[in-house]
């Protein structure tokens, strides 16, 4: 709990009160994420302001039952665990495979889920959750032989 006062109070030395501006402003960036997201994927867009039925939303794009919500409070498995492995099933769902999307979507998660739901070429293809786990590679036409 110190940890977070100091770095509180750091911050808001730092910046002052503009600090209050910049946190509401990450906070309507993710709401505008979420509500682009949930419609891709014919979900109601309004759930990204409401605080719980958000989450039921968001598993569900993944396929997840809504009492995997439960699981987020179990201390280490919820955060290190469970939330980086949602957020690659997110991105499966919305077609991105690659381990490249998987580490931006674990590192930059606010700006990857802004950009998958801002960007017009990214389509929903439904839940991945339970489905077995396909390799993505390129796949070549032509064989070649040493004959």
């Amino acid at each position: 709990m110190a940890f977070l006062q100091h770095t509180y109070q750091y911050l808001y030395n730092q910046f002052g009160d503009s600090m209050f501006y910049i946190l509401g402003f990450m906070v309507l960036l993710s709401v505008v994420a979420l509500w682009r997201l949930f419609e891709k994927a014919d979900q109601p867009g309004v759930a990204a302001v409401v605080p719980v039925w958000n989450a039921v939303v968001f598993l569900k794009l993944i396929g997840r039952p809504a009492w995997h919500i439960l699981l987020f409070f179990i201390p280490v498995y919820g955060q290190l665990y469970l939330l980086p492995k949602v957020w690659v099933e997110l991105c499966q769902s919305f077609g991105k495979h690659s381990l490249l999307d998987h580490v931006l979507v674990i590192l930059l998660n606010g700006l990857y889920i802004f950009n998958l739901g801002m960007s017009y070429d990214t389509a929903y293809e439904g839940p991945v959750y339970g489905k077995p786990q396909t390799r993505h590679t390129a796949r070549h036409d032509h064989r070649t032989s040493l004959a």
